[in-house]
């Protein structure tokens, strides 16, 4: 994909650096532990998958990253920053759309900007947008007349209005079905591509992680640790049936105690 969000955008990207950090809930007077002294470096513009098991605690990672939590032991940083408080720089995708239903999708499209005082200087960038993601013929198209597909595009037009530095997703994939899944993530590696943002994906699919990433971590069990980082060096557009991402596939498997023959 030759389009861009704008010039400046590309290549815009920062670093995130974990640095021992655990975190745990107060649940019911009782500690919950989740995260256990992890430590993690994403380069600028890399893309990195978190794998592990239900309930990990990959999705803590993304939030405590995306400002919206306190680690309580460790840091997270941003180009060597403190991360105290969410930032437009730092946007997260859920796995469900999150849409205003009463918001046709350019409305909601513009819901940051609003929010940013922003929307008269930049509402230029929602056209942009939205055809980056395939939807400028849906602007004023409300949710409920959305495919899943076609809605978490719009969830991504939502955040890349803002043109992040850093896209945290958190399986924003999982509820599609299999094919809109294959289709949104390659449209996902052409917007990373295109607007040069780091990208730091929660998923349970080994093959998506395999497909997209630079690097993919795998995580144990909670109180969640790094167990194993595997590199992925293939260049893009990857084949599943690549004989050196098969290989990935057995090692990322083994790692997380699945069987060689799923």
């Amino acid at each position: 994909m030759a389009f861009a969000l704008a010039e400046a955008a590309v290549g815009d990207s920062i670093a995130l650096d974990v640095e021992g950090v655990s975190h745990r809930y107060d649940l019911d007077g009782k500690d919950l532990e989740v995260l256990d002294d992890v430590s993690l470096a994403v380069a600028p513009g890399e893309f990195v998958a978190l794998l592990g098991p239900s309930g990990c605690g990959k999705s803590t990672l993304l939030r405590l990253a995306a400002g919206l939590e306190t680690a309580t032991a460790g840091k997270v940083l941003e180009d060597g920053k403190p991360i105290t408080a969410p930032n437009p720089d730092r946007i997260l995708v859920f796995q469900d759309a999150t849409l205003f239903p009463w918001r046709t999708v350019r409305a909601n499209i513009a819901t940051g900007l609003e929010a940013r005082g922003l929307l008269a200087e930049l509402e230029h960038r929602i056209d942009e947008v939205l055809k980056l993601v395939k939807l400028e013929g849906f602007s004023d198209f409300y949710p409920h007349q959305l495919s899943g597909g076609m809605a978490q595009r719009a969830a991504l037009a939502r955040a890349l209005v803002n043109d992040p530095k850093l896209l945290l997703l958190d399986e924003p994939f999982g509820k599609l079905d299999s094919l809109t899944r294959l289709r949104m993530q390659n449209e996902l590696l052409d917007l990373w591509k295109s607007a040069g943002f780091t990208a730091l994906l929660v998923t349970h699919d080994v093959e998506e992680a395999l497909l997209l990433a630079d690097r993919v971590i795998v995580l144990s069990d909670r109180p969640a640790s790094i167990v194993a980082e595997i590199r992925v060096d293939q260049p893009h557009p990857r084949r599943r049936d690549d004989a050196t991402l098969v290989a990935l596939r057995s090692q990322l498997l083994e790692k997380l105690g699945i069987s060689h023959d799923v």
